[in-house]
């Protein structure tokens, strides 16, 4: 068994109020690349951190291009300008898709190898630069895996997967997710207990250190979500959050996700559905198909989040599947497929796209095939 995760987490409320002088404890460089979005950065969310890293003698370059689902061209027009600007450090603020542009700009900057070869497990080959990661919104766990997403065509995305994506430093602030509206803080949440989930029952590397942060996180998750969708800034609830989000990502960089992930990819590429609603869609019909096979390991997780589960392991399992249903439904995002636009002459060239996430069917509990992917996907309309 082998367990590998970031090299330091830091868990401080205000944290990037001072990550200028944080990061001058630690490095010496003085050019810093921050990697971000331009909605965060036109919000003011960042000026605090700005403020801190000048204060700090940083000399800042914010590149705010980065785009949800960011697609090969945007990387690398990242990446070029942050050559240009001389970077020696790379910072990553924000939603996930700017913590998967950051990790692929350290390791892009630094080396001569090209985007198109990092594609696929383990093909990173280094260096990279500096990496510091600090998360926006608890859901994706990007801080603390070693996973990039790169969207490569019209409903495709390409993961980069390699140790050398592990941030040097992630920082858990949830000062910065307390403005998140309630519906994206849901749609994340939910995206995090599917790491949580899929991570227990995945069928490759799954172990007793993943259990473990996959069982924390779940509990952690379920407790607090609709505490954190209230209308009331809820701090304790929200912290509560970014750490399950991240507890999360610890186990599923570990012990993979599955078929949840491969079945939300072609909605969220197809239909621009963020990434946590595709997730959340899929996931029940997925936990029915999956429960045929293991109800044994969805009713140890039943055990974290049905008040006082009973009966069977199917008995208990059905349970499971219907608490996360029932949180879903409470957070009121859209629940079936219809609601965002999928009809049912969609369904065959989803779960033909689906069947092309190898890399993730293979972990799932039970064999997939491409009918199975489209009779989930009419369960899901």
């Amino acid at each position: 068994m082998e367990f590998r995760t970031v090299q330091s987490l830091l868990i401080e409320f205000g944290a990037a109020r001072r990550i200028g002088e944080i990061l001058r404890q630690r490095y010496a460089e003085k050019r810093l690349c921050l990697i971000t979005d331009a909605f965060l950065h036109g919000s003011g969310l960042l000026a605090p951190a700005l403020s801190s890293l000048a204060d700090a003698g940083w000399t800042v370059t914010v590149i705010d291009d980065v785009v949800a689902d960011p697609p090969e061209n945007v990387v690398l027009e990242v990446a070029e300008r942050a050559r240009q600007s001389r970077a020696e450090i790379v910072l990553g603020l924000g939603g996930g898709s700017s913590l998967d542009v950051a990790k692929l700009i350290a390791a892009l900057v630094a080396s001569s190898q090209s985007l198109h070869d990092m594609y696929g497990i383990g093909n990173v080959s280094g260096p990279r630069l500096p990496l510091i990661l600090i998360p926006t919104t608890a859901g994706t766990g990007s801080e603390v895996t070693p996973v990039s997403i790169v969207t490569t065509g019209e409903t495709t995305k390409m993961g980069v997967v390699s140790p050398m994506l592990y941030a040097d430093m992630a920082i858990l602030d949830a000062e910065l997710t307390m403005s998140l509206p309630p519906a994206a803080t849901a749609m994340t949440g939910i995206d995090a207990m599917v790491h949580a989930i899929e991570a227990y029952t995945s069928r490759h590397l799954k172990n007793p250190l993943s259990d473990m942060l996959a069982c924390k996180a779940l509990g952690l998750l379920n407790e607090n979500l609709l505490s954190a969708c209230g209308g009331e800034a809820n701090r304790a609830a929200r912290e509560a959050m970014l750490l399950g989000a991240t507890l999360a990502g610890q186990a599923f960089a570990n012990a993979p996700v599955a078929a949840v992930h491969a079945l939300a990819y072609p909605i969220g590429g197809t239909f621009h559905v963020p990434h946590g609603l595709s997730n959340s869609l899929i996931l029940p019909p997925v936990l029915h198909f999956n429960a045929q096979v293991v109800p044994h390991l969805y009713a140890e997780l039943a055990e974290i989040i049905v008040p006082r589960p009973s009966g069977s392991d199917e008995a208990k399992a059905l349970a499971f599947i219907q608490r996360l249903e029932s949180l879903i439904e409470e957070t009121g995002i859209p629940r079936r497929l219809a609601d965002v636009g999928i009809r049912d002459d969609d369904l065959d060239g989803l779960a033909a796209d689906a069947m092309k996430q190898v890399r993730l069917l293979g972990n799932n509990p039970r064999e997939l095939t491409e009918q199975d992917a489209r009779t989930i996907y009419a369960a899901a309309l």
